[in-house]
């Protein structure tokens, strides 16, 4: 089983970013990330982007079998990324650090949800690996 893991917009900056990120870096993501794909017997791939065209690009190249994605700021106007979304047949994770239905308002809207089979929010780095378990048990 391959996994797509897509990082979106500013998650470069994680562990030097707004307190409500806390200390977690896109590395430490990526290696217990990694770690569970082992475990899992499923093979990660990370893909990392400030640029909308290159996420999708990401997508619309992919064979993964799945999808995780955390697109930040794309999340909630970024019509070109759900259309992409749209089109792969594969499972599909949007996930997110923190709780954006508990932050500010516009943050409340997400245009990929409707093109994902999920959402997990809010867990922190969690997130990653229990979407990562998900698509592995229903892959």
């Amino acid at each position: 089983m391959k996994v797509l893991v897509i990082n979106g917009v500013n998650l470069n900056r994680l562990g030097s970013r707004s307190e409500e990120y806390g200390n977690v870096t896109l590395a430490d993501i990526r290696s217990e990330t990694a770690e569970l794909g082992k475990k899992l017997k499923a093979d990660v791939e990370f893909f990392t982007s400030n640029h909308e065209g290159e996420i999708v690009e990401a997508i619309q190249n992919t064979d993964a079998d799945g999808i995780i994605i955390n697109a930040g700021a794309y999340t909630h106007y970024s019509l070109a990324i759900a259309d992409a979304l749209k089109d792969k047949t594969c499972r599909k994770i949007e996930v997110h650090l923190t709780n954006i239905y508990a932050r500010e308002q516009f943050r409340r809207t997400s245009v990929l949800s409707p093109c994902v089979d999920g959402v997990i929010a809010g867990f922190g780095k969690n997130v990653y690996l229990l979407a990562l378990t998900e698509i592995s048990r229903n892959g």
